[in-house]
């Protein structure tokens, strides 16, 4: 193929390229730039050559980014006036009248997003069954227009109750106010029930979206005439001239490309059932796949429910740049916090003063003989033990065992959130596979399983970048849904047929702007029994008895009882994704090596991944070393390369 495919994943410390081409796959990493991530972008594209690729189109970027979470969780959106039915307007004020920290006598204040002068209220009205109550008054809008310009907004979201049922009057707010704003409307962005989930998606799309068109019309100019797509916290792409007014859409974005690899992987392993954990320099994402991974629509960001279906994924704030403290008690203790890219863990030599994880796997001898990271990045192993001093000096420790204080801490923490996606949720983690990446995940890979007591591992081709390679399996796609209340047996199948072809009209329109003229579509349901709160999301076949029998088993699975109540019908869904051959990753080439496997002075194993053949074996202790990224492999778990270069692990029997 001449045109060549390039993965590009923006994270927090590092910025992440794979390029597949006819000469095979190519990997590249960079410091990530987050007050210009298009900066670090275009400087990979440089280091990789493929700057005139890109002059000249033949080139097709998909890209994911951290703009939408970071301007989230900074509290960087723009100001924004909300649009809601009089005697509504404290809804995102009031919320859910939940308490994250309910025992803490010391909570957190979080800052109030919400000014009251930005919630403005109008008179039109439907009632719960679509029917137009009330209609705008004669100069309503006229003087709501005024009073929004009065107040200097850059943003408008609107959010009417059962706009779901009828969006008439929030189209006509549209109206009123596009071409001036930035808008954002409910009916659009979230077409569900519950007032105060659609609406907080609804303001943040609004808040944030400002910000994320910006980067996308820079990033647009910048590569053109190169094609961008966006990979969505689904999992699927969009063009990037559609994501700008999507941005609540792309929260999960780079994460996201991660699960699409290890998704893709399974298939390729023919294994159905996998656990991930993607530890990257700030945090560390896990999540469960069983064949396809899980979606939810019940995801928070930045403590904003955020209701548009994305990844299912536990986030904790543990990766290589968490920062490792002695609390006011005298105990250890690692992370959230972190030093990020600038100034990063003290080995890096760029200003960092305080032990981080990276510093304590350095001194504990498992990133090699003169590491780098990001291709070029030496790290400093005197100012890592002169951070990790500081440390052992607090707990009465040496150097060593503080860096192994802060390693068998950092694993508990993730061990904990592996527990939360596996166990906590009904699945026995012993029959799934665990599967690591980002850049400091293999290091830590042996540790977690056998804390799950799990078997089985692997670690794939190219881990320390699988995000961005990840990015290149995906698929132009749609996840929608809508909002449609009944007791599902007074549904018939010819009226979800009706509503599904609608929604399906919807998706083509779009698709088919990205050129998109196959596809494959998974219909389901949102079921719950009459009376409760939360849904479960059942597999639709044109089938309504089937559909409620597999309800009433998942049910019970995963509350363990069934009950004898009516089966309500609350959502239906659509996964819509182009049909398309999926990307094939090339056989794994090895790299003629003078000396594949050394040891260090203690008589560790040093093992070249780029120089490991097809099929071949060993056991540990071992480190494999490649550019992007480490794995130590622990005494008692051994290694098979498959035929595209992943690593195999399995634990031998009595270890």
């Amino acid at each position: 193929m001449k045109t060549k495919l390039l993965g590009v994943d923006t994270g927090g410390t590092f910025t992440d390229f794979v390029c597949i081409s006819e000469e095979g796959l190519r990997v590249h990493k960079v410091l990530s730039t987050p007050e210009a991530p298009q900066d670090a972008i275009l400087l990979g594209i440089d280091k990789m050559q493929l700057t005139s690729d890109m002059a000249d189109g033949d080139l097709i970027i998909v890209h994911g980014t951290t703009v939408a979470t970071n301007a989230t969780l900074e509290g960087k959106g723009v100001r924004t006036v909300y649009i809601t039915n009089r005697g509504l307007k404290d809804v995102l004020k009031i919320g859910r009248q939940t308490r994250n920290q309910l025992y803490n006598l010391k909570p957190v204040v979080t800052p109030d997003r919400f000014d009251s002068e930005l919630m403005l209220e109008v008179s039109a009205r439907v009632d719960a069954n679509g029917r137009e109550i009330s209609d705008f008054g004669a100069d309503e809008l006229t003087t709501l227009k005024s009073r929004v310009k009065q107040l200097g907004a850059q943003s408008v979201a609107i959010n009417l109750l059962f706009s779901f049922l009828s969006s008439k009057h929030e189209e006509q707010l549209e109206d009123l106010f596009m071409g001036d704003y930035f808008v954002s409307r409910s009916s659009s962005i979230l077409p569900e029930y519950r007032e105060y989930e659609r609406g907080i998606t609804t303001w943040l799309n609004a808040w944030i979206g400002p910000i994320i068109s910006d980067y996308m019309k820079s990033l647009i100019n910048e590569v053109a005439p190169t094609p961008l797509a966006m990979i969505q916290s689904s999992g699927l792409t969009i063009d990037a001239s559609q994501a700008a007014n999507r941005a609540v859409n792309l929260l999960l974005s780079g994460p996201a490309g991660g699960l699409a690899a290890a998704q893709h992987l399974g298939k390729h392993l023919q294994k159905r059932n996998l656990i991930t954990f993607d530890m990257g320099g700030t945090s560390t994402d896990v999540a469960l796949i069983e064949e396809r991974f899980k979606l939810t629509n019940n995801g928070h960001v930045g403590g904003y429910p955020v209701g548009v279906p994305m990844a299912d994924i536990h986030t904790i704030g543990a990766g290589g740049g968490s920062i490792a403290y002695v609390d006011e008690g005298g105990l250890l203790q690692v992370g959230p916090q972190s030093a990020g890219a600038n100034p990063g863990p003290a080995c890096y030599g760029q200003g960092g003063t305080k032990a981080t994880v990276t510093d304590a796997n350095l001194i504990l001898g498992r990133l090699g003989p003169n590491p780098t990271l990001a291709g070029d990045l030496k790290l400093d192993q005197r100012k890592a033990e002169s951070a990790m001093q500081e440390i052992a000096d607090q707990t009465g420790s040496n150097i060593q065992e503080a860096a192994e204080g802060i390693i068998r801490l950092a694993n508990e923490h993730m061990s904990q959130a592996l527990r939360v996606i596996s166990i906590h949720r009904g699945h026995d983690p012993r029959q799934f596979t665990l599967i690591c990446f980002g850049g400091a995940g293999g290091l830590h890979l042996c540790d977690l399983a056998e804390s799950l007591e799990m078997q089985s591992a692997v670690v794939p081709i190219h881990a320390g970048v699988l995000s961005a390679l990840g990015m290149l399996t995906t698929k132009p796609g749609r996840e929608l849904v809508k909002t449609y209340q009944h007791l599902l047996m007074k549904v018939d199948d010819e009226m979800l047929s009706r509503l599904f072809a609608d929604m399906e009209s919807q998706a083509l329109d779009e698709l088919a702007k990205e050129n998109v003229s196959r596809t494959l579509q998974i219909r389901s349901l949102d079921l719950r029994y009459q009376g409760q709160t939360y849904t479960i999301n059942i597999a639709y076949d044109d089938d309504r008895s089937a559909c409620e029998a597999r309800f009433h088993e998942a049910h019970e699975q995963q509350y363990g009882h069934r009950l004898e109540l009516p089966v309500e019908l609350v959502n239906y869904r659509m996964h819509i994704e182009a049909e398309q051959d999926d990307v094939m990753l090339p056989p794994w080439q090895t790299l003629e090596i003078s000396k594949q496997t050394e040891y260090d002075e203690a008589g560790m194993q040093l093992i070249s991944r780029p120089g490991l053949r097809v099929g071949q074996r060993f056991q540990g202790p071992a480190l494999v070393i490649e550019n992007h990224a480490t794995t130590y492999i622990k005494e008692g778990w051994h290694v098979t390369v498959d035929e595209i270069g992943n690593l195999l692990l399995s634990q031998v029997a009595g270890s």
